[in-house]
């Protein structure tokens, strides 16, 4: 009897079955044949139809207070409905209210989908209970994104100011347009200081917080977790893009940055360090934390719906350091491409955490290759920069024997890879081991490991410049554009921090060099007309006076010449004047004394105070003529 099935009566006729055998359990019970256990089964079953007979009162109980209970719950949502107001708006107890209104359905479509075998009138309250929670759903995404968009707060200004961020570089000008223009000044730096670090921020204020966490428990409890996680994604995935734009990066295809200017890509590229730094450093950590907060208790879904949340923006980012590093290697790209890998490899650690287990791997994996292939891109130009230095040819010589613009632009260009030592010296370490830059017979005597690729560059140069000049005609000349390159060459790594790199043996060994250059402008420029001023032996009055005119025609052709030669610097012109004036006055002194008697001032065009005078206008940059002696 126990294991029979319970028979639930439908009508009428199945309440008169259960009396008729009632009846008969109460004829049988009083019969004097039946024994006591018999009895005891019979008032059993007795027991089981009298209750079978009140199942539909119970039934009915039951099915009203269920519609009575969705009723009132359904009165508070449908209020709402029309209601153009924000619940969470009207304050914690109406918030409150509607959420246990919203509960309680939610409970009550539970109680009906336990029942298995439900009846017309169940059928029909737990289809209005579905309609009715659906629509207290959409009113709770309403609500959700409303308090996030009315309580999201900004960055502060010092995280989107673009005063608070890492050193950058500057360094915009091409190795090809050194032969028009100066480069003179852009090896610098931008000093601009560092965010602070291990802070997060929150993305909306923290007394909303148990608000939207009250929203999400009540979706996840009634099974809407896919709607509150699609509006909540949605919320932030726009606000990313929105930051995004505020720090000034654009979404722009590859090829359009391929083909882009380098000024304007340089600029791009300073916003793009930027903004990932920001990103990732303050707006992501806080989002994760956020999305912790919210969803964290629901096991993936918070992390699932983070990486979906940032995925568009960080294949944005991605993508522009794709473009950048699959760009030619020219090599005024070098330091902004090292800004781009020392950033990055910065954040891999925050990327690693942030975007951790399988869900985040593939934005996780393509941020550690567009590292790789940065620091690949890095090489390849720095090796090209060497490359082109030293096919850098010219086919005329370099006007007035002055400063070559690629000796200024290399040796700003190697002030600022000193200064980028700490991140070049790494990623370099493979082409040192392969001797690709390899210019020099021997290695530097300085420790420092980025020695050896200054070193490098730097022969590079001398070689260049000193096939530039041969290119000259008049060999003095070849002789001062060498002292003016040299000495620049020297004077840049003397007065910084070049120094530290180069050695004292190598300053030493330069500063012999531009000396030579300035011992042989004075040989060859001056033995010929000073030759004319020597004694021969032959001391007859005409041959001193054809002596003393050869020997003024020349000076003055040197003059003509000269004086349009240019050393810029100021010292070293003083130096070479007085080294000149040194030679020429005192043979020219010597010479008229030694002939005061046989030559007369009238066939002395010059006075030697004269010359002096007219020797510190050599190397001055614009060609004059002495057609009359300034006494005269």
């Amino acid at each position: 009897m126990g294991d029979s099935e319970t028979i639930i009566p439908t009508d009428a006729g199945e309440k008169h079955v259960i009396a008729a055998a009632q009846h008969i359990l109460k004829a049988l019970a009083v019969s004097k044949n039946v024994s006591n256990d018999m009895r005891k089964v019979l008032a059993d079953l007795d027991s089981h139809l009298s209750t079978m007979a009140k199942l539909p009162e119970i039934e009915s109980d039951r099915t009203r207070e269920i519609e009575d209970r969705l009723k009132c719950a359904q009165k508070k949502v449908i209020t709402w409905q029309s209601n153009q107001s924000k619940i969470w708006d009207s304050g914690p107890r109406v918030a409150s209210e509607y959420l246990q209104a919203v509960d309680e359905i939610r409970r009550l479509i539970e109680t009906l989908e336990f029942i298995s075998n439900k009846n017309g009138k169940e059928k029909e309250i737990l289809d209005r209970a579905h309609t009715v929670l659906q629509m207290a759903m959409a009113r709770l995404e309403e609500e959700l994104v409303h308090i996030l968009a009315q309580n999201k707060l900004s960055f502060e200004p010092e995280f989107t100011s673009f005063h608070s961020c890492e050193e950058s570089a500057v360094y915009d000008e091409s190795l090809v347009s050194t032969e028009d223009g100066s480069v003179e000044g852009n090896s610098r730096r931008e000093s601009s200081g560092t965010e602070s670090e291990g802070f997060i921020t929150d993305l909306v204020h923290p007394d909303v917080i148990p608000d939207i966490k009250s929203i999400a428990n009540i979706m996840f409890a009634s099974h809407y977790d896919q709607e509150l996680c699609e509006a909540f994604v949605c919320f932030w995935k726009v606000a990313l893009d929105e930051y995004l734009i505020i720090l000034g990066v654009e979404k722009l295809g590859t090829e359009t940055l391929v083909k882009m200017e380098w000024v304007s890509l340089s600029s791009k590229i300073k916003k793009w360090c930027r903004a990932i730094k920001v990103i990732v450093r303050f707006f992501l950590a806080g989002k994760k934390r956020l999305f912790d907060q919210i969803l964290g208790d629901f096991g993936s879904t918070s992390s699932t719906c983070f990486v979906e949340a940032s995925r568009a923006s960080m294949l944005c980012l991605l993508d522009f350091g794709e473009a950048v590093a699959i760009g030619p290697h020219q090599p005024e790209r070098l330091f902004r491409l090292v800004d781009m890998y020392e950033v990055l490899s910065n954040l891999i650690q925050d990327l690693d955490v942030l975007f951790a287990g399988e869900v985040g791997s593939f934005l996780r994996t393509e941020f550690h290759e567009l590292s790789r292939r940065l620091a690949n891109t890095v090489r390849a130009t720095f090796v090209e920069f060497g490359n082109q230095v030293a096919s850098r040819t010219s086919l005329t010589p370099f006007p007035k024997g002055g400063i070559h613009h690629l000796t200024k632009y290399v040796m700003n260009y190697i002030k600022l890879v000193a200064v980028y030592s700490d991140a070049l010296v790494l990623l370099l370490e493979k082409e040192q081991d392969e001797g690709r830059l390899d210019g020099i017979d021997e290695g530097p005597p300085v420790s420092h490991p980025m020695a050896h690729h200054l070193w490098s560059l730097m022969s590079i140069l001398e070689t260049n410049l000193e096939n530039k000049s041969n290119l000259y005609r008049d060999g003095s000349l070849k002789h001062i554009f060498m002292l003016n390159n040299v000495h620049y060459m020297v004077h840049k790594v003397r007065d910084s921090e070049l120094a530290t790199y180069f050695g004292d043996e190598w300053i030493r060994n330069h500063i012999a060099k531009f000396q030579q250059h300035a011992t042989s402008y004075v040989r060859v420029t001056w033995s010929s007309v000073l030759s004319l001023l020597e004694e021969n032996g032959n001391r007859g009055k005409g041959v001193l006076k054809e002596r003393c005119r050869d020997f003024t025609n020349a000076f003055e052709e040197v003059y003509k010449s000269q004086t349009g030669w240019c050393v810029p610097h100021l010292e070293l012109r003083e130096d070479l004047q007085i080294s000149v004036s040194q030679k020429v006055i005192h043979a020219y002194r010597t010479f008229l004394g030694r002939n005061n008697t046989s030559i007369s001032e009238k066939h002395i065009k010059y006075t030697a105070d004269e010359l002096e005078l007219y020797i510190l206008d050599l190397f001055g940059g614009v060609s004059r003529s002495l057609r009359y002696p300034r006494r005269r």
